[in-house]
């Protein structure tokens, strides 16, 4: 078998193969400037304690309606949010930080979850419920996921600039009622629809993965906010693909498969990273003693 027929027959000879790699493609636009942006206002926590949010939501979907897409979808939405509300509320009425409250949600909310679904069906629906199964995207949750990627770069695209104001300097964009807020609401909801829709396909505990290894990676390769979305996007890309020919030729859940190549990824930037890796920094510094 030469490296063509290797690269690109999963992907020829069965649906599944294609329908599971457009949906990474999709999520990756979607997902990686959502990253990024979580990284860069440092709430990369928030983001995984959102994921576990939606799982008790996600779990009432199914026990009304089956391995339902939309009842599913629809559950796991309104609990983000409604985590989400509830941890601001929590943070700014009571003298708890944000990400402890967000902690003791999502902890709260992942063990709801597992209780619902453990009542309401079996361990296999759990587990596909905790760690997707992307090999299993068909046209419904495909279009789900692209539906929400085009949203929400049109939405980024639209506030972007204020977002970015407002994750710098908020004190300035309020002393001048740049209503901060709304765009740290307008952002949370990105945020909980782009896990969403992830998590048909890589679960509710890995969808995360994807949002926040390929931005954390990114970050050590550019500096400017636009080549960091880039970069992060190219690496959800390829670390799909590559888990996705992983989990084909040698057996491996294509979820975790996937998530393990963006943590290896994110190893080699921690080490490499033309900006901020740990070698570079040390030649860079080195080169500087020398002059």
């Amino acid at each position: 078998m030469n490296i063509t027929h290797f690269l690109l027959d999963p992907f020829t000879d069965y649906d599944f193969m294609r329908f599971a790699l457009c949906s990474i493609v999709f999520l990756a636009l979607g997902t990686a400037p959502v990253g990024v942006f979580l990284m860069m206002r440092r709430m990369s926590l928030v983001g995984d304690a959102l994921g576990h949010a939606i799982l008790p939501g996600a779990a009432v979907g199914y026990m009304l309606a089956g391995l339902s897409l939309p009842a599913m979808s629809i559950g796991g939405f309104i609990a983000g949010l409604l985590m989400a509300l509830l941890a601001g509320l929590a943070s700014r009425f009571a003298n708890v930080r944000e990400d402890a409250s967000f902690a003791a949600f999502f902890l709260t909310c992942l063990a709801l979850g597992v209780v619902l679904v453990s009542r309401g069906g079996n361990s296999v629906d759990l587990l596909n419920l905790l760690f997707g199964s992307i090999l299993s995207v068909d046209r419904a949750a495909l279009t789900l996921v692209a539906i929400v990627s085009s949203i929400t770069m049109l939405v980024l695209a639209i506030i972007y600039r204020p977002l970015m104001l407002e994750s710098i300097d908020p004190l300035f964009l309020r002393s001048v009622n740049g209503k901060g807020t709304l765009w740290h609401i307008i952002f949370l909801v990105l945020v909980v629809l782009n896990l969403v829709s992830g998590f048909q396909a890589l679960g509710t505990l890995m969808s995360v993965g994807l949002m926040m290894l390929p931005a954390i990676s990114a970050r050590l390769w550019h500096k400017t906010m636009g080549g960091i979305m880039a970069i992060a996007a190219l690496i959800a890309v390829v670390c799909g693909y590559i888990g996705l020919l992983l989990s084909y030729y040698i057996d491996l859940p294509s979820g975790p498969a996937i998530i393990l190549c963006c943590g290896f990824i994110y190893i080699l930037s921690l080490f490499i990273g033309s900006e901020s890796g740990i070698l570079w920094r040390l030649y860079k510094r080195q080169r500087h003693h020398v002059a």
